[in-house]
C-alpha cells in the first residue's frame, strides 16, 4: 500500500531554515514524480515544487525561488525541501504528492496520492 509521511514541520522566525522530508513506501519510488504543496488557511492548495522521476528536472513557484531547493534520494525512497529565508508568509501546511511516469508538475491536479501535511509556521 502507498503511503507518504512528511516530517520536518514546525515553528521558526522569519530569515529560519526547516528541512522537511517525504518518506515514501511505494515499489519502484524511481520513477516517479515528487510535488511539495502547501496550504494555508483560507486559501487554495498551491504547488511549490517538483521534481521529476530522474531528478533532472525541477520546477519552483516563483514566490520561493531562490529560497528553497527541492532533492531526493532513491535509495532511500525519500525527497526533500530546504527551506531557507523563510518568511511569514510561508506559514501553511505542506504536503508531498507523487505521480508515476508525469513530468514535473505544479498542479495539484496532476497528483493522485498524498501524505497528511506538516505544518510549518514561520513567526516571531
Amino acid at each position: 500500500q502507498l503511503q507518504l509521511v512528511e516530517s520536518g514541520g514546525g515553528l521558526v522566525q522569519p530569515g529560519g531554515s526547516l528541512r522537511l522530508s517525504c518518506a515514501a513506501s511505494v515499489f519502484r519510488f524511481e520513477v516517479y514524480t515528487i510535488g511539495w504543496f502547501r496550504q494555508a488557511p483560507g486559501k487554495e492548495r498551491e504547488g511549490v515544487s517538483c521534481i521529476a522521476s530522474s531528478g533532472g528536472s525541477t520546477n519552483y513557484a516563483d514566490s520561493v525561488k531562490g529560497r528553497f531547493t527541492i532533492s531526493r534520494d532513491n535509495a532511500r525512497s525519500t525527497v526533500y525541501l530546504q527551506m531557507n529565508s523563510l518568511k511569514p508568509e510561508d506559514t501553511a501546511v505542506y504536503y508531498c504528492a507523487i505521480v508515476a511516469f508525469r513530468r514535473c508538475t505544479l498542479s495539484p491536479r496532476d497528483f493522485n496520492s498524498w501524505g497528511q501535511g506538516t505544518q510549518v509556521t514561520v513567526s516571531s
